[in-house]
């Protein structure tokens, strides 16, 4: 979470603004409360966006569909206005980190039975999907939200109906020869712009085991020979990676993944041939299906809701009770100021404080039962994953590459926090320059980090493969910490295989490395040892 910025509203709709949540292609996703105490996520899309009536076009759409599904595994919608001026949308807030958040940064790959009740839960909420009438279409791990009651499936921004006659509404809104979805999650027929049926969600559904059972995605990454053509080529000819994948479920999985839409399980068969039933009841799990750590990791998440609901840092502390007039008549005191920074609104007439709401003892309880679960650590606050995105054409190699390295789980231990010893607001850490280099495959990548303050170009990369070799460079966005990196541009190197990358993070971990991670990569980051 992120506190609000002073250019932030302080309402959208009937919900008063908490915090920042993420950012994507379609706008600010932001976590607010109403007024009887539900906790949601409220979508803000860009205000240039929403001068453009395709894009209107593709928000309506994306709020009727997630509207129709429903159920009790995907985020439900409360509210929304389509035709306002900047449109918006909000949803049932979902209290746990994304799959891709806890394989590739809190945790790791996953334990098998832990794996296993992820596939019951996906399965049902690809059943509640399909069953409205529309295909996901792009079911990837950061599109997986982790909670204590199970698995909950998000982002409705490109699903569609599995035919869209000439002249539908939303017929227009894929253009001919524009690919739909996340390349490494996509079907062979979604690649080969053939027709989409929901045995493509099924495909992305293989894909997402795989990568939560290892860490690693089925048929690679763009960073291996070839690029982002490799990686869709493999896709449509080669036969997927399950090294690491439990025994029981590698079979269910490859099926998942058959280069055949006829051939792979519906959801039902899924459920079927995973026999996890009596894992789940009324709903939800019956029974702790996480790891202790990422229990431990929602509990903090709930322990951080209740602070926002009774006056966390991103609200202004409720004003003292105006003393009791004097007897004869005087001007009331005047009232203090709210600060700018404190994106809060407060009511005309002061008024005492709130007691609990109902909201507020559910997540104190949640934050005690998950405490207790996980052996009473909290810790590692919630990262969520960026707001939803629009659909994004497959990936080339971009500067430091879509990136397919998973730390071992030695290395994912939190890093050091507050700011390197030495180091001023917007200079480089004397700790992060140097040169660092990595290899993954028949790949070598070396980066360097020359001192500078922001704005200055501070990296250079090279990556050296028997097949291309590319350099970029990219200037510093913030430091000193953490430490971004501005989108990079390409000094040398042909495309399409290499082209401009996006923004990136850089963070020194506790034995020594540098891992850097891309803000728009759907693989887990590169972890970089210094030469």
């Amino acid at each position: 979470m992120e506190q609000l910025h002073p250019a932030d509203p302080h309402h959208i709709g009937p919900y008063r603004l908490l915090s920042r949540l993420g950012a994507g292609g379609m706008g600010q996703v932001y976590l607010a409360r109403s007024d009887r105490g539900r906790t949601v996520a409220v979508k803000l899309v860009h205000p240039a966006l929403a001068l453009r009536e395709e894009f209107r076009s593709r928000f309506r759409h994306e709020v009727a569909a997630a509207r129709r599904v429903g159920g009790a595994w995907t985020a439900p919608v409360l509210e929304a206005d389509t035709e306002a001026e900047v449109p918006w949308f909000a949803t049932g807030y979902i209290a746990g980190p994304s799959l891709r958040q806890a394989v590739a940064h809190d945790f790791g790959p996953l334990p098998a039975r832990t794996v296993r009740i992820l596939a019951s839960g996906l399965a049902r909420a690809l059943q509640d999907i399909h069953r409205a009438g529309l295909i996901h279409r792009d079911l990837k791990p950061s599109n997986v939200l982790l909670t204590v009651d199970g698995p909950r499936v998000i982002d409705f921004g490109i699903a569609r109906p599995p035919q869209r006659p000439p002249g539908s509404p939303d017929a227009g809104l894929t253009r001919t020869g524009e690919l739909i979805g996340s390349p490494g999650f996509m079907a062979p027929e979604q690649v080969l712009g053939g027709p989409v049926t929901p045995a493509v969600d099924v495909f992305c559904l293989g894909a997402v085991l795989a990568y939560a059972a290892t860490g690693r995605l089925p048929f690679g990454d763009a960073e291996h020979p070839g690029g982002g053509a490799g990686l869709l080529l493999r896709v449509i000819e080669a036969e997927p990676d399950l090294d690491g994948v439990p025994a029981d479920l590698r079979p269910l999985v490859a099926d998942c993944l058959h280069m055949d839409p006829a051939a792979r399980p519906d959801p039902a068969a899924i459920l079927a041939r995973i026999g996890a039933g009596d894992t789940v009841a009324d709903e939800r799990t019956s029974e702790p299906w996480l790891p202790a750590p990422l229990v431990a990791q929602l509990g903090r998440h709930a322990a951080q809701l209740l602070q926002r609901e009774d006056g966390g840092p991103d609200r202004a502390p409720d004003p003292a009770p105006a003393p009791p007039p004097p007897p004869t008549p005087a001007p009331a005191p005047a009232r203090r100021p709210q600060p700018a920074t404190y994106a809060y609104a407060p009511a005309a007439p002061e008024a005492p404080p709130r007691p609990h709401t109902a909201s507020t003892i559910f997540l104190l309880v949640v934050a005690v039962v998950v405490a207790i679960a996980a052996g009473g650590t909290v810790y590692a606050v919630m990262s969520t994953d960026p707001a939803p995105r629009s659909p994004v054409p497959p990936p080339v190699v971009g500067a430091g590459g879509p990136q397919s390295d998973v730390p071992s789980a030695g290395s994912r231990s939190a890093p050091p926090t507050g700011s390197p010893a030495g180091t001023s607001p917007g200079v480089l850490p004397e700790a992060y320059t140097g040169t660092w280099r990595a290899t993954s495959g028949t790949s070598t990548w070396r980066l360097t980090l020359a001192p500078g303050s922001v704005g200055d170009p501070v990296m250079t990369l090279r990556v050296e493969n028997p097949g291309y070799v590319c350099s970029w460079r990219a200037p510093l966005r913030k430091a000193p910490d953490p430490v971004e990196l501005d989108a990079s541009a390409v000094v040398s190197g042909n495309p399409p295989t290499c082209t401009s990358g996006s923004p990136s993070r850089l963070r020194l971990l506790p034995d020594g490395t540098l891992r850097r991670e891309l803000e728009e990569a759907s693989i887990p980051p590169l972890t970089y040892h210094r030469e």
